[in-house]
């Protein structure tokens, strides 16, 4: 008898165990997974890393640069011999962001570059902010922002300033070197 119940617990935590842990793919764990696998770069950048001028910004677009602490960026470098595997990647990434915790932001074209902007939370506060572009001659990119407090309507003021910002080249130059 004593066999039997501890069999059971040890089956019913088991399940348990199998059934939180699931075979969704979160970003986080993609991030985890292609950190140092071929053709991806990865970096982490506080925000305060970064030099950008704010004089131009709206006093809603510096509230939400000052909600943000970190940038996690993921890239990959396509390859004219290997389009199999990036179509393959970027399905992968679709299919993470298709998950419905994700809420659309928005969505634009800047040079041919497609980007969509998702965010985890409610229409009040975000959790994260997710950048995705992509350009099937060179690659695709995903940021993760993350900080406190952020809004989702003055992270898309902030995302349109930053495409205007003067940003230092210096200070990415490592990602910009592995697009090249």
């Amino acid at each position: 008898m004593q066999r039997t119940i501890k069999y059971l617990v040890y089956t019913l935590f088991t399940a348990v165990i199998l059934t939180s842990c699931g075979n969704d793919v979160s970003l986080q764990s993609y991030y985890v997974d292609n950190q140092e696998a071929k053709n991806f770069i990865s970096q982490d950048l506080p925000l305060s890393m970064i030099e950008i001028d704010k004089s131009e910004f709206t006093e809603a677009q510096k509230e939400a640069y000052e909600s943000v602490s970190k940038l996690n960026f993921l890239g990959y470098k396509a390859s004219e011999t290997d389009t199999e595997t990036y179509k393959a990647e970027i399905a992968k990434v679709k299919t993470i962001l298709s998950d419905s915790k994700y809420n659309d932001l928005m969505e634009f074209s800047d040079r041919g570059n497609k980007i969509s902007v998702k965010y985890i939370g409610d229409d009040d506060e975000a959790d994260e902010v997710v950048v995705f572009g992509n350009a099937k001659d060179t690659g695709f990119g995903i940021v993760r922002i993350l900080g406190d407090d952020m809004n989702p309507e003055k992270m898309v003021t902030l995302i349109n300033a930053l495409q205007k910002a003067n940003v230092e080249e210096g200070q990415i130059e490592d990602i910009m070197n592995f697009f090249k």
